[in-house]
Parts: C-alpha cells; sequence; structure tokens
C-alpha cells in the first residue's frame, strides 16, 4: 500500500483543474493499492486554483500571494493519512511545490526546476517514508 499523488491517477486536482495521469501507475493500482491523495486540496485549496511554487522554505501563487500555510496544512493532513494506514511509501508528482522529490521549480515561474523537495515531500521524508515520482517508475 502506498500514497499516490491523485493527479497521477487522472484525478482532476492539479492547479488549472487537469491532471497528470501516468499510465504506469495506473497499471501499477492494478496490482496495489495506492492510496489517492491531493495535498493542496487536503490543505483547503480550491481546484481550479492559481498556480504556486517554492521559493525557499514559502510558497508563492502566480500572484503573490503566500499560500505557505496551506501547503502546510495539506502536508500535515498526508502524513495523518499516512500514519493512520501504516503506509510507509508514496509515489509523488515531480517538481511539485508539494511533491517534488529533488526537483522542484524554483519559485520564478520560468520552469527553471532547482534540487529541492517540496513541502509534503519533505515532510513525508521527514517521518521515514519512502518517496519515489512517477519518473523513477
Amino acid at each position: 500500500m502506498k500514497l499516490c499523488s491523485a493527479c497521477l491517477l487522472g484525478i482532476n486536482c492539479k492547479y488549472d483543474g487537469t491532471n497528470n495521469f501516468n499510465q504506469k501507475i495506473a497499471d501499477l493500482a492494478k496490482k496495489e493499492t495506492l492510496i489517492p491523495i491531493c495535498p493542496e486540496q487536503l490543505g483547503g485549496l480550491p481546484t481550479p486554483r492559481i498556480a504556486a511554487e517554492r521559493r525557499g522554505e514559502r510558497v508563492f501563487n502566480k500572484a503573490g500571494e503566500d499560500v505557505t500555510e496551506y501547503f502546510k496544512q495539506g502536508a500535515a493532513e498526508t502524513l495523518k493519512i499516512a500514519q493512520l494506514l501504516g503506509v510507509k511509501a508514496a509515489i509523488l508528482k515531480q517538481r511539485s511545490p508539494s511533491c517534488g522529490t529533488g526537483q522542484i521549480y524554483d519559485g520564478s515561474f520560468s520552469k527553471t526546476v532547482i534540487p529541492g523537495d517540496g513541502v509534503t515531500s519533505q515532510l513525508l521524508k521527514e517521518a521515514g517514508i519512502t518517496i519515489i515520482t512517477e519518473e523513477d517508475l
């Protein structure tokens, strides 16, 4: 059993109201239990919403609003789900300000990728949960 970014399973929870469907993950879901999570929705953000990127320890949307607390709340709720269910691994969407693992956008909204983790990915790692991305499959 693993947590999985809901957008990768075809759930329309991405910032623009679409998804990041991934066939490999859909195939995996036929063989093992994947629990869909969207930390941004769990944190109280609507779908669709203004795109956001992490800038240091804060998260800002493209309109310049600090949305860090929504991202922290979503990360905390995601961790609660993992702990409640005894989940030890997650498949998360690469480069997302919530779910990115090892790579995130730099906060300039220029598609520039830098080393780093999204807010949820960071919290789950700190809790000892193994994170992989759709690109690792």
